[in-house]
């Protein structure tokens, strides 16, 4: 697979060490499979390519933050090689970065080292069955007693579960406080009183449900302090959610690339389909959505790298990122014809794994939310 290079073309957003960074990590991705769903494999790779160390700001740098653009460039390359490597890239840093936002959590130099080698894998516990937009709906709750906390409740669509050392679980610590007593718990895949079981997705992935009944983990397992979880969860999602378009993009010019060999290689009607001005005009729309969305994301990664909140740039460029890359990947499944649809085309996987993006770290109707409200309200 000849991996497409990239950096230069968003050099007005980027650094040299962007540039940098994607040739080191291209080799790499060059050589994996979109059909390998071993998820056992894809940490391994993951690992060898060093790929983790930028889920964590850089050890021993006081007030250090995760690199955004980094994280974009590498997700955009890992996303066109390995939509499962990228969503267990994903979740390494979302299970993690609660911790990064902690400087006095017990051990969180270790632990963070340990993710940035890629010795422990992280899950990120937030969602729940009737809670998932909607956080202030959660149910699941925490109580002290005596030296350790109690959990009972439910996640689920839970990432890297199977996979995972420890999950960021939110629990909500305090309920007479309403969501402002969401807290934040490291939560050992091991500990007494969680189970965790797979859930069947169109996805090969490692996604599953945590069942907590009486779960039990030391009070050191606290992250921060009670009432805390919210802002850990949403300062999290924050850094993390501008990737998430980079990643769509990087499945789309994979689509897109499978669309042009594919309209050059087959003959119909004694002519190469790629000499239909139609097949042009569907190549055409592709490639300038596929830009527009590469620079709404670069543009929303180099505000949150000059440290600027950058809500509406950030939902912006999630928003529109999936959903073009959802357009793109339609129109090379089109494109294909009846290969198309057939299970184990490149384009057919990245048809079902493109969907997911539009709905994880915040629907697409939740980011129209935050572009018509800061438009709208009274400070516009």
């Amino acid at each position: 697979m000849a991996v497409p290079a990239f950096a230069e073309s968003m050099a007005m957003f980027l650094g040299p060490e962007h540039a940098a960074l994607a040739a080191r990590l291209t080799p790499f991705v060059a050589g994996w499979s979109i059909a390998d769903h071993d998820a056992h494999r894809a940490v391994a790779n993951l690992r060898e390519a060093g790929a983790f160390g930028l889920v964590v700001p850089p050890a021993n740098v006081p007030g250090a933050r995760v690199d955004v653009r980094g994280l974009c460039v590498a997700r955009e390359l890992i996303g066109y090689a390995s939509p499962l490597a990228d969503s267990i890239f994903a979740v390494q840093g979302l299970g993690s970065h609660p911790i990064a936002m902690t400087p006095d959590f017990p051990g969180r130099e270790a632990i963070l080292t340990e993710v940035a080698s890629g010795a422990r894998v992280c899950a990120f516990a937030l969602t729940e069955p009737e809670a998932g937009s909607d956080v202030g709906s959660m149910q699941t709750l925490a109580r002290r007693d005596g030296d350790a906390w109690v959990i009972d409740g439910d996640k689920l669509y839970i990432s890297n579960a199977g996979l995972a050392h420890h999950a960021i679980v939110f629990a909500n610590a305090n309920p007479a406080l309403g969501k402002k007593g969401i807290s934040a718990f490291l939560v050992p895949t091991d500990a007494p009183g969680l189970t965790i079981t797979r859930v069947p997705m169109s996805l090969d992935h490692p996604l599953g449900r945590l069942e907590m009944r009486g779960c039990r983990v030391p009070a050191s397992a606290l992250v921060g302090e009670v009432g805390h979880g919210l802002r850990l969860a949403l300062g999290t999602l924050d850094v993390f959610r501008t990737s998430v378009g980079a990643a769509a993009c990087g499945m789309a010019r994979r689509a897109l690339d499978e669309a042009k060999n594919r309209v050059r290689a087959r003959v119909q009607f004694g002519r190469p389909l790629a000499d239909f001005q139609l097949t042009q005009a569907a190549i055409a729309d592709m490639a300038t959505e596929l830009d527009a969305a590469r620079l709404l994301v670069y543009r929303a990664a180099w505000h949150k790298d000059r440290g600027e909140r950058a809500a509406v740039e950030v939902a912006m460029a999630k928003m529109f990122a999936t959903e073009a890359a959802q357009r793109i990947i339609d129109r090379a499944v089109q494109l294909f014809g009846g290969l198309g649809v057939v299970a184990g085309t490149v384009v057919e996987q990245l048809y079902r794994e493109i969907r997911p993006l539009r709905i994880y770290e915040g629907t697409t109707e939740i980011q129209k939310l935050i572009i018509g409200g800061a438009l709208l309200g009274p400070e516009a």
